[in-house]
């Protein structure tokens, strides 16, 4: 048996430092809309991205329970090196795809963390292919068709405490 070398991508965003604080301003308590997003490192032979960015310390960083997921997108396509502030399904890259998050929508979900200080991670995954309609998935579904796929993956981590 082979092992999969998995390329790692970088992740960068130019609101925030990895393990930095995410402004107010892509939370609820601002405007609630997504920070621009850059990455480089995409390997070759990629045939589509996905972005997934959940919160694993829910709802109590001290006691989590659960992983939050704040945004889900797939089928970006490999030749685009970000997302813009703001991006929403109209202005997404052609092809773009949503999922669902944990409110029962699609686009983003900003922090809202009910206690303590929570970790967001953004986590990029390079695919050796484009993936079906898969109808508005969840993580868990978006995961299961991704499995044998990812070539390439890198994380962004922010951090945010409501006051």
């Amino acid at each position: 048996m082979t092992a999969l070398l998995v390329a790692i991508l970088t992740l960068t965003s130019p609101s925030f430092a990895h393990e930095g604080t995410i402004p107010e301003h892509f939370t609820c308590d601002g405007k609630d809309i997504s920070p621009a997003l850059d990455w480089s490192g995409i390997p070759e032979g990629s045939k589509s991205l996905v972005l997934i960015v959940d919160d694993p310390d829910a709802p109590d960083p001290a006691a989590p329970k659960m992983v939050w997921v704040h945004w889900v997108l797939y089928n970006i396509p490999p030749s685009t090196n970000g997302l813009i502030e703001g991006v929403t399904g109209k202005n997404l890259p052609p092809g773009t795809l949503q999922g669902i998050n944990d409110w029962k929508r699609i686009d983003y979900g900003g922090p809202c963390p009910p206690i303590g200080s929570h970790r967001y991670f953004y986590k990029l995954y390079a695919l050796d292919r484009v993936l079906p309609d898969l109808h508005r998935p969840t993580k868990v579904q978006l995961e299961l068709a991704m499995q044998k796929h990812i070539i390439g993956q890198g994380v962004l981590i922010g951090r945010y405490q409501r006051r």
